[in-house]
């Protein structure tokens, strides 16, 4: 579905923006502030303060269900994925401003990934766990649609296949995670032809180069040469493969269920969706906070967990300090190296900003 077709268009939306916009500003702004609202959190040089009334977005007209991800695009925009298929994507400025919104009519919309071409033009991949993979301008515009893995040889009609997650090469080459499904990793080239696979399941405690949830997908510059780095998130770990699917080496981070690796300058972030307890180790609700690692993968700071530490080179077991979180789904840093959080089942609140301090 295209952006005049969305339920919400930006006709509507123009139509309406002095009242969208300013009414739930006031309301945010008169309001009770929530829990843990200004509160500092995090570590060493990466504390942030809580910014839970930054989204303007009005729940009656806008509303979310799970805020699974956002990126910001080369002009500064902050583009957020639900999975409400009355908007799909909400567009903000880092004020919290909602400039437009639009939908694809998605009910299982999960995975988003912003990718700037040779040419200069700028695309969305979202990765929809009913089985899609979409190449979308930034205006809403379907201009590519992977095909089924089952239809170039890649699966069986009886393999499941529910995408999370996209990566895109330097080249334009596309990587899939099929992280709700059969746990490969799908390699297709910037026309949407199938060029292979790696991983696959795994039912082993340690198995590297094959996943039991392979969540995410990011790429990784940070290096002599660029990899994919895969979130296995059962067994909390990130891991790093050449492009040509060679595993390179793995990072254990006992206690946190992590969601997508985010590379931003040396640094690598993520939302720990669920997470373990005293005692207990097994994944729960309500359990989330966001980590931070440094170019050697070494966590350096757990904004709303517990600091992190390290006993003769070994990371000790992870956890929640405080509830200012439930389920943390990602997390975008913007160019000023602030964070918003996106939370998947946790009250469909909008994200949440963390203004870096400095």
């Amino acid at each position: 579905m295209n952006l005049d077709s969305a339920p919400h268009s930006r006709r509507t939306f123009l139509a309406t923006a002095a009242v969208s916009l300013a009414a739930p500003y006031i309301r945010a702004q008169s309001r009770t502030a929530p829990e843990f609202h200004n509160a500092i959190v995090g570590h060493g040089e990466f504390r942030y303060r809580v910014d839970k009334l930054w989204s303007k977005a009005n729940p009656a007209t806008q509303p979310v269900k799970d805020c699974h991800e956002m990126i910001q695009a080369g002009d500064g925009r902050l583009f957020l994925l639900t999975n409400h298929k009355q908007n799909n994507v909400l567009i903000y400025n880092k004020g919290g401003d909602l400039l437009d919104w639009w939908t694809l009519g998605l009910s299982a919309a999960h995975g988003l990934t912003w990718h700037r071409q040779a040419d200069g033009q700028e695309f969305l991949f979202v990765a929809d766990n009913g089985g899609r993979v979409l190449k979308v301008s930034l205006e809403g515009k379907v201009v590519m649609e992977l095909p089924h893995p089952a239809k170039v040889g890649a699966y069986t009609d009886r393999d499941s296949y529910s995408p999370t997650e996209t990566a895109i090469a330097p080249n334009g080459d596309i990587y899939v995670v099929d992280g709700y499904g059969s746990q490969f990793v799908l390699h297709f080239d910037p026309t949407g032809k199938f060029l292979g696979k790696f991983g696959g399941r795994s039912t082993q405690p340690s198995n590297p180069g094959k996943f039991m949830q392979a969540h995410g997908i990011a790429l990784d510059t940070r290096g002599d040469q660029p990899l994919l780095v895969c979130t296995e998130r059962i067994r909390n770990e990130f891991n790093w493969f050449t492009l040509a699917g060679v595993h390179v080496r793995g990072v254990y981070l006992p206690g946190a269920y992590v969601s997508r690796p985010v590379i931003h300058g040396r640094h690598l972030y993520s939302g720990v969706c669920f997470g373990a307890k005293p005692a207990d180790f097994r994944m729960w609700q309500k359990q989330g906070y966001v980590t931070i690692l440094d170019e050697h993968d070494q966590v350096i700071s757990n904004p709303g967990g517990r600091a992190p530490t390290y006993e003769e080179g070994r990371l000790q077991l992870m956890l929640q300090d405080q509830p200012v979180f439930e389920n943390c789904h990602d997390v975008c840093v913007d160019d000023a190296g602030d964070l918003y959080v996106c939370q998947w089942n946790s009250g469909n609140v909008y994200p949440y900003k963390l203004h870096r301090e400095v």
